[in-house]
């Protein structure tokens, strides 16, 4: 599919965090084909408390051929939300060389290993909240200078449906993507009179490289000795209403597309769930 001067986010640029796999990737294509030009950063390493490989610098490479290929403009760099200083650096070279910025998807973040609270470190929490949270928070803060232009802008800040609901196990990444909705209703407020919206989304299981490894399989189904996919599969449908257990990256992105759009234009401070239910699940 090749974008056109009809798409819904025609002649924009998107600025999307943890772009090089996964639901970054799945963004930074839906808007492109929507007629969006794309800034995309990664951290393209392995985060030591993550319990999976990082995505690789292969991998945003492979991003931008794939923006590439549907005749939009993408700039592409290695930057660690933690560091506001490089991914300010990063986004000010995007933003030169795209000529603007109108879109934020703040959608770098990580899985921890699901575990008691009373086994939980430091350094885990630590790592997950300055990645999922203070990470996040850099983001904005490096982009709200440049949404500068008449029509303000959108910012969507990916959280989770454990953002919305609690989850056994899950201390540090459950109270990261709580979090966030506290700043997304603050950012909403202070930046409304700019013409700024802020928004969350929620997404349940998506199948991507963080739950798709042999360490979630083992989290979710300690009972096997080499638990597959579909053994996770099995256990993980039970957080929804709807009968799927994995949502596609896609689904996700089609909620960033509409909060980035016209079509959002009066949508701001809202948390949107994109999770098969689970938030409403009893």
């Amino acid at each position: 599919m090749t974008s056109s001067s009809a798409g819904r986010v025609a002649g924009k640029v998107a600025f999307i965090t943890g772009a090089a796999r996964g639901q970054g990737r799945a963004h930074a294509l839906r808007l492109a084909e929507e007629g969006a030009d794309i800034i995309a950063v990664d951290l393209c390493e392995d985060v030591d408390t993550a319990g999976y490989p990082g995505a690789t610098e292969a991998d945003l490479a492979e991003t931008a051929a794939a923006v590439e290929k549907l005749d939009r403009r993408i700039v592409t760099a290695k930057a660690d939300v933690r560091e506001l200083g490089g991914l300010q650096s990063a986004l000010d070279r995007g933003v030169a060389e795209l000529g603007r910025l109108d879109i934020v998807v703040a959608n770098a973040g990580i899985a921890g290993s699901g575990m008691p609270t009373e086994m939980l470190g430091d350094h885990a929490w630590n790592t997950m909240l300055d990645i999922n949270l203070t990470g996040v928070w850099h983001t904005a803060k490096a982009a709200v200078p440049h949404l500068t232009g008449p029509d303000g802008g959108s910012i969507i800040l990916t959280s989770s449906m454990l953002g919305l609901r609690g989850g056994g196990y899950m201390a540090h990444y459950a109270s990261a993507k709580h979090a966030l909705v506290g700043l997304m209703t603050s950012l909403a407020n202070e930046l409304a009179p700019r013409w700024i919206r802020v928004n969350s989304i929620h997404p349940g299981n998506v199948r991507t490289p963080m739950v798709d490894n042999p360490h979630f399989f083992r989290t979710v189904r300690p009972d096997l000795a080499e638990p597959t996919l579909a053994d996770a599969a099995e256990v993980v449908g039970r957080f929804h209403l709807l009968p799927v257990p994995f949502l596609d990256a896609r689904d996700i992105s089609n909620a960033v597309l509409f909060l980035a759009s016209e079509e959002a234009r009066y949508i701001t401070g809202v948390a949107l769930p994109v999770d098969a239910g689970a938030v409403a699940k009893f």
